[in-house]
């Protein structure tokens, strides 16, 4: 342990906020009038001594001397490197500080006792080891800095106490920090407390220099972004003036682009809101794109751009006519709309409460028959764009009504699209195969046209990408459809119907002749008077080549037939121009795939034997035949009951079990063997099996066939029918009378059984098909069972 020893009597110079250490040698300014007073004291004290001035150096924290100094040496009084007197004073030892006392001069006197410093020798090998601890992590600091000549001087000390106090010169210790190193009198506690102070700055100064690289790397990124960036507007503004484009012409001046746009109010003001927001976001930001997008799709909307409607009501009728043959109830619905559109024009009515007069028809009929481009013959009589959005397969919600702006890749909805691409807030908008929509967890898109397609709602039509009120009252919308029922109530209520039941055969030769004909001999490279079709062979490609509701058959086979003319031609077979008859399609394209019922040998029709009727049905593709077969079991090895096959729905089991029941309770008064029917096994089947079929309009059909089986009389060859029947005999309303009767008509049957309450669906069937057509309307089984069974003849057999 250290111990105490001389006593001395020195003059005190006070350091303010300032320590000294043993071993320290500093300079001090004598303007200072405490150091002047303690020097000149000194100096005084040692006239006619040996030895240099000796003062005590004491540190003043705040006004309050420290319980320690240092005896210093007066090692030389002269000038500063600023010119200022000043003495250089070297600290000595520690000295314990004790009462006060006089002495010569100004300066305060104090006596002191010299603190003893010896370590044992030799020294410990925890010390050594400490010792060289703190010398490597100065040197490590030092390095640092650079003081290399300093490196060399504290390697060279041995001294653990000046050692200790050679931390002294550290600049990142505080004023706290020495007093206390200078307090602490044990050497080896010192060397500890200097090694702890010098391993914590290090460690400080290790994560500064992090943080510091850190930010650096940062500052220059940005710095480097800045200057790439300049040069690329330098670079784009050479271009512009390369080009002779004016400054103003810069497309990210999005503040300035959004003020000259022709907006609506509320559109401009949520446009700037944006900008504000891009202004203030970072070129790092991702928002920053968003924003851009969002505002590039705002400003290429047309928001105040409309076309002005054709409002000759003549012109526009004729345009129809030319276009498309037939569909007089589109033709007439669209001539309404121009009609009223120009009234309430002439009257100044042409927006009411917000909204215009829009119009929403749905076009529902079977494949081929000019759904999709009477769309744009609509547009093309009304003088507007035309926009067709194909809605097929169509599973996301959000392809309706847009994604919402935060997520990548987020687009606007199909209608803003149509809106954009179409140039105008007012073009006829085509919602292809609506009936195709389909949904799943993202959502039913189905349910997303409901605010587009509502006329009282869709003038503040909201996408999610937009976000602002888009006006969609002024858009004529048509949708297409094969099969209504596919379509979901809430959806059909808000558009007006319009059916496309198929052409007559009449209509298709007029197609053929005035639209098909010319389209594919262009693409067969034929000019108009080489090949030219009779009617008589246009007739029979639609009657017995393609039997179909609509046309794109017929247009194949005329395709195939003009490809084979212009082949023989070009192989020198057939000399062009030439007339294409009815007699030259078999050699030409083959055999007829449909020959009717009426033109084939009687022994080979379908119902040359008892027990099959002709029936009428509906599917996707139109109107159809459909043939019914009954036969019964033989009584050993059938069982009674009833059989169905030919892939039948419920509904149509059901029929065929009323039907059976009816002639069970019925069959004597309509003078039937009703005891085969309690005896054996009935079986009833419709022909091509393959094909799901359901519904109750073949109940009628079914009774008939049945009642010939039983009665042995045949179905009449020319005779269809359709109808519900009920446990009573009564023949119930259906569906699809003019898809049926145009069947029947394309079939070649000339007479056709339906429910008195469907008579009223005649006056939709064109005029040319029931002129060719015997409508009878019944009301009760009896009557049809009359018209359409054959009378008996002897020795027919029945079928069993």
């Amino acid at each position: 342990m250290a111990s105490t020893s001389t006593t001395l009597t020195l003059p005190v110079l006070p350091l303010d906020d300032e320590v000294v250490l043993p071993g320290m040698v500093v300079p001090l300014d004598l303007n200072d009038p405490d150091v002047r007073a303690a020097v000149e004291a000194a100096q005084a004290a040692a006239r006619g001594q040996t030895g240099k001035p000796r003062v005590l150096l004491v540190p003043r924290i705040d006004g309050t001397y420290a319980a320690t100094g240092v005896l210093g040496t007066v090692e030389q009084v002269g000038r500063l490197a600023d010119g200022d007197p000043g003495a250089l004073i070297k600290g000595r030892r520690r000295v314990q500080i004790g009462a006060g006392t006089t002495g010569p001069g100004a300066a305060l006197w104090v006596e002191g006792i010299e603190v003893d410093e010896t370590v044992p020798d030799p020294l410990p090998g925890a010390v050594t080891e400490l010792a060289n601890q703190y010398k490597a992590l100065a040197t490590s600091w030092l390095k640092k800095r650079g003081a290399w000549q300093v490196v060399d001087r504290v390697q060279q000390i041995d001294d653990i106490s000046a050692l200790a106090d050679n931390s002294g010169y550290s600049p990142f210790l505080t004023t706290a920090q020495k007093v206390e190193l200078l307090e602490t009198t044990d050497p080896v506690e010192r060397l500890k407390l200097a090694a702890k102070l010098l391993s914590d700055h290090l460690a400080e100064q290790d994560v500064a220099e992090s943080i510091a690289k850190d930010v650096q790397e940062g500052v220059d990124k940005q710095q480097r972004e800045f200057l790439l960036r300049r040069q690329l507007e330098a670079v784009r503004k050479e271009l512009r003036e390369l080009n002779g484009e004016s400054e103003g012409e810069e497309s990210d001046d999005y503040r300035a682009r959004v003020e000259a746009a022709d907006l609506p109010e509320h559109v401009r003001t949520a446009a700037l809101k944006e900008v504000d927001k891009l202004e203030r976001a970072s070129d790092q930001s991702p928002e920053g794109s968003w924003i851009r997008t969002w505002l590039d799709t705002v400003l290429e909307l047309p928001w105040n751009e409309r076309t002005e409607d054709a409002y000759d009501i003549q012109g526009a009728k004729g345009v129809l006519d030319a276009e498309h043959a037939g569909l007089e109830d589109v033709k007439e619905r669209i001539t309404e709309y121009l009609a009223v559109r120009k009234r309430r024009a002439d009257r100044g009515l042409g927006v009411v409460g917000g909204r215009r007069g829009g119009a929403v028809l749905a076009l529902v009929g079977p494949p081929g028959v000019g759904k999709t481009s009477l769309g744009e013959s609509v547009a093309h009589a009304m003088g507007r764009k035309f926009v067709r959005v194909a809605l097929g397969g169509v599973r996301d919600e959000a392809e309706i009504r847009g994604h919402r702006r935060t997520y990548v890749g987020a687009l606007p909805g199909r209608i803003v699209r149509a809106i954009k691409e179409a140039g105008s807030m007012n073009p006829v908008v085509l919602l292809d195969e609506i009936d195709k929509v389909g949904s799943d967890f993202r959502g039913d898109p189905a349910a997303a046209l409901l605010e587009v397609l509502d006329p009282a709602q869709n003038h503040t039509f909201r996408d999610h990408y937009l976000e602002v009120e888009l006006d969609l009252s002024d858009v004529v919308f048509l949708a297409t459809a094969n099969v209504l029922e596919a379509i979901p109530e809430a959806l059909l209520d808000r558009m007006e119907l319009v059916r496309l039941d198929g052409y007559t055969e009449d209509e298709k030769v007029v197609i053929a002749r005035d639209h098909l004909l010319p389209r594919q001999l262009e693409r067969a490279g034929l000019e108009a008077d080489e090949v030219t079709l009779d009617e008589s062979a246009l007739r029979k490609l639609a009657g017995e080549y393609t039997r179909e509701a609509g046309v794109r058959n017929l247009e194949r086979s005329v395709a195939r037939l003009l490809r084979k003319v212009a082949a023989q031609s070009e192989l020198g077979e057939r000399e062009l121009p030439f007339t294409v008859t009815a007699d030259d399609l078999r050699g030409l394209i083959g055999r007829p795939h449909h020959v009717p019922e009426s033109a084939q040998d009687p022994a080979e029709r379908r119902t040359a034997v008892p027990g099959v009727a002709t029936g009428l049905a509906v599917t996707g593709a139109g109107g159809d035949v459909l043939f019914v077969e009954a036969s019964l079991a033989d009584p050993e090895t059938g069982a009674a009951g009833l059989t169905l096959t030919g892939q039948l729905g419920d509904v149509m089991k059901e029929s065929a079990q009323i039907a059976l029941s009816f002639l069970r309770s019925h069959g004597a008064e309509l003078e039937l063997p009703v005891g085969d029917l309690k005896d054996r096994g009935a079986h009833i089947h419709f022909p091509a099996g393959a094909v799901p079929k359901d519904g109750p309009s073949a109940g009628i059909t079914m009774t008939t066939a049945l009642a010939s089986l039983l009665s042995g009389r045949l179905v009449r060859t020319d005779v269809a029918m359709t109808g519900e029947v009920s446990l009573t005999g009564r023949v119930l309303p259906i569906g699809g009378v003019k898809q049926k009767l145009l069947a029947a008509h394309r079939a070649g049957i000339t007479t056709v059984i339906i429910p008195k309450r469907n008579e009223a669906d005649l006056d939709d069937v064109p005029a040319e098909v029931l002129e060719k057509l015997e409508v009878h309307p019944v009301t009760d089984v009896r009557q049809v069972l009359e018209l359409a069974l054959a009378p008996a003849e002897v020795g027919v057999p029945v079928a069993a």
